[in-house]
């Protein structure tokens, strides 16, 4: 008996040990992350809520709700949503937990029920955060079309429109596992950007792994930015 409830004690030690130490690994994963570098907003309408940042007309009819890319800043996006939001489309971005997607993909749910102004909604992403954002669509009827960022889908999209944009120099998007998954959406418009990368699509930085764009971050910001715009509208 004595040499059992040892046992038990010891197990428990080292269980306690295990998530101590997970947590504190976990803790300094997430604290190195991509920071939003300095970006002045033009014509500024911005309402920043606890879960996310509104960009533009609530009363628009159409709502775009972006996903962020693993471990950026959020805000890293404002340059993009900045010039969508220009166009009379609403864009929201989310607001990850611990700058990761994966932790809440269903983050849109909140953003559709607490504006229900507006008639049409997309969602798009950048990255990890694209994928999150196709795994939502993939279930929610309420999604109108899925802008995917250096990203691929990872579920059915079944009939929903696709706009896919990636760079010709981006070194950190599985361009392998992309093209065997892209194929999951039976609507897709894929889009090369010739000189861009994957960090890019944001205003973060270098980012490992990535190659040396080709074009300037603006010109990619602009044409991405375009690209969404005649996707949204088209569709």
């Amino acid at each position: 008996m004595k040499n059992k409830k040892k046992i038990i004690k010891i197990s428990a030690l080292i269980l306690a040990c295990i998530l101590i130490i997970s947590a504190i690994a976990f803790g300094i994963y997430v604290s190195d992350y991509y920071h939003a570098e300095e970006y002045d907003m033009i014509n500024a309408n911005v309402i920043e809520k606890n879960h996310y940042i509104i960009y533009g007309n609530l009363e628009a009819e159409k709502g775009f709700i972006f996903y962020p890319g693993a471990k950026v800043e959020e805000k890293a996006y404002e340059p993009i949503l900045n010039q969508i939001k220009e166009e009379e489309i609403c864009c929201i971005l989310v607001k990850m937990p611990f700058h990761l997607a994966v932790l809440n993909p269903n983050a849109a749910k909140e953003v559709i029920e607490d504006i229900p102004q507006i008639q049409k909604w997309y969602i798009g992403g950048h990255s990890l955060g694209g994928a999150m954002a196709a795994e939502f669509a993939a279930h929610d009827k309420r999604i109108q079309g899925l802008i995917l960022l250096a990203a691929y889908p990872t579920k059915e999209l079944n009939d929903i429109p696709v706009l896919s944009l990636y760079g010709s120099e981006d070194g950190v998007l599985n361009m392998e596992k992309y093209t065997s998954s892209i194929g999951l959406a039976s609507d897709v418009t894929e889009i090369l950007i010739e000189g861009g990368n994957h960090a890019q699509f944001g205003n973060y930085g270098e980012q490992n792994k990535d190659k040396q764009a080709k074009i300037s971050a603006e010109e990619q910001w602009k044409e991405t930015a375009e690209q969404i715009i005649a996707f949204i509208k088209e569709n």
